[in-house]
């Protein structure tokens, strides 16, 4: 074997005698497997050996361009181009370097030059595919990727592209005929059926969706892919059951993923069976303990079953990997305040707030929490900070009604109680339940009632 001689050669410090061809084969192996600097050696060794080989010289132009050392790349492939003009591989590797230096246009033209010196032109049309790629240019991309499947219909990199580029169109409809029309002349493939039901499931065809996953794991008993497709399909479908039995046959596959066991939990919930819900959300977070998604399904699950206290727990786990997500500091201050622990939930809506959650309910939630501990003027700038965004909702002038009579700045309570019940009348009841002793206010009964008659 050249490879296994070559390293000899290496260990020993000794000089071996290989051919052109040998050189290229183990500079190809080294290059699949991703050890770049043997292949260089290889390079190197084989150009001392054989100083005139052009495809030797041709493989070091490709090191070349890998490294990032383009212009050494052009002056050596200008050299060859002035012994062998016509070469493929001159071209491939010009459109490269072109590529590269993000000049695709140029690319293109420089390989549909060498389409009339190539034999083979699917690396060319896959080439150009890429370029048009970049230039977002995706139906002239779409018909050279179609031209190497009419060549070998086993490309599926090529049919990848395709649907790729129906997908960047937001053309699901044509991809499904184009999908069907491929399926007609090649029925067996899993993969085609696979893409075909991933566009039916886009456009919401579910029933569709699952008649194409179905027959690429019949044809494929163990494309994990199609299995995962198919348990998502059956879950818009509510047949819950038959997901979770999907999502299980894909960790009998392939080793356990924490999205499969996140998903077989959530099927568990919908089925109402919340404990099992929970025990396939801890395997997610024992797959992956840093994925806060896995937390958070544990934090609802158990926030559902009234378990505050681990409801906590698994929330602070979620906060501690992503701090920035004002929605899991929203849970965190509701479970705070089912644990009454109201300076936190007071810390927890203030954070949501900084975070850009503008929501009205954290406006209102965070005022209400205030009054309740008695921080007034706090409270009252809550609710200023939420008029401002909120101008004419009847959850804050009440508030505003109450919390300005608290303060003794009755002009301004009762012009708040008067904005409120022109705007939601019925909603008055909420000064009765958060400012009883406003309620009973002479002034603020008597604007109600007559505002009650007026309603009348």
């Amino acid at each position: 074997m050249p490879v296994s001689k070559f390293e000899s050669m290496l260990k020993t410090n000794s000089v071996y005698f290989f051919d052109a061809t040998e050189f290229e084969y183990i500079i190809e192996h080294y290059l699949n497997i991703g050890k770049h600097s043997l292949a260089k050696k290889a390079v190197k060794l084989g150009l001392e050996q054989h100083p005139t080989s052009i495809q030797l010289k041709l493989m070091q132009v490709e090191l070349l361009i890998f490294d990032g050392e383009l212009p050494s790349a052009i002056q050596l492939l200008g050299e060859i181009e002035a012994v062998e003009p016509h070469n493929d591989e001159v071209f491939i590797q010009k459109a490269t370097i072109l590529s590269k230096k993000n000049k695709h246009k140029e690319a293109i033209e420089v390989l549909k030059e060498s389409l009339e010196y190539v034999e083979g032109p699917e690396d060319i049309w896959s080439m150009m595919g890429m370029e048009y790629l970049y230039l977002d240019d995706y139906e002239n991309a779409r018909l050279n990727f179609a031209k190497c499947i009419d060549v070998d219909y086993e490309d599926y990199s090529s049919l990848y592209n395709i649907v790729y580029c129906f997908e960047m169109e937001q053309n699901s409809e044509e991809a499904i005929k184009f999908l069907n029309s491929y399926i007609d002349k090649n029925p067996y493939s899993e993969v085609a059926w696979h893409q075909l039901g991933r566009q039916y499931f886009e456009i919401k065809m579910y029933k569709k969706a699952l008649e194409s996953f179905d027959y690429a794991v019949i044809i494929d008993e163990a494309f994990i892919g199609g299995y995962l497709e198919k348990a998502k399909t059956l879950e818009k479908l509510e047949k819950y059951e038959d997901a979770i039995d999907n999502y299980l046959i894909t960790l009998e596959l392939d080793d356990p993923t924490a999205y499969a066991y996140i998903r077989i939990g959530e099927c568990y919930e919908k089925l109402g069976n919340v404990s099992t819900a929970i025990h396939f959300y801890k395997k997610a977070v024992h797959e992956d303990p840093l994925l806060d998604r896995g937390w958070m399904m544990l934090t609802n699950a158990c926030y559902t079953n009234k378990n505050y206290p681990k409801s906590l727990y698994y929330v602070n786990k979620a906060i501690q990997i992503d701090e920035e997500n004002a929605l899991y500091w929203r849970k965190y201050g509701d479970i705070n305040l089912k644990l009454n622990f109201y300076e936190e939930a007071v810390k927890a809506f203030y954070k949501c707030i900084d975070l850009g959650d503008k929501e009205i309910e954290i406006y209102v939630a965070l005022a209400d929490i205030l009054l309740f501990l008695g921080d007034f003027n706090d409270a009252l700038v809550v609710l200023i900070k939420a008029k401002k965004i909120y101008k004419e909702f009847a959850e804050i002038e009440y508030r505003l009604c109450g919390l300005f009579m608290i303060l003794d700045k009755e002009e301004y309570s009762l012009t708040h109680l008067k904005n409120a019940l022109a705007i939601d009348y019925e909603y008055n009841f909420i000064i009765k339940e958060l400012y009883p002793t406003v309620f009973q206010n002479i002034k603020v009964k008597e604007i109600i009632n007559n505002f009650k008659r007026v309603v009348k």
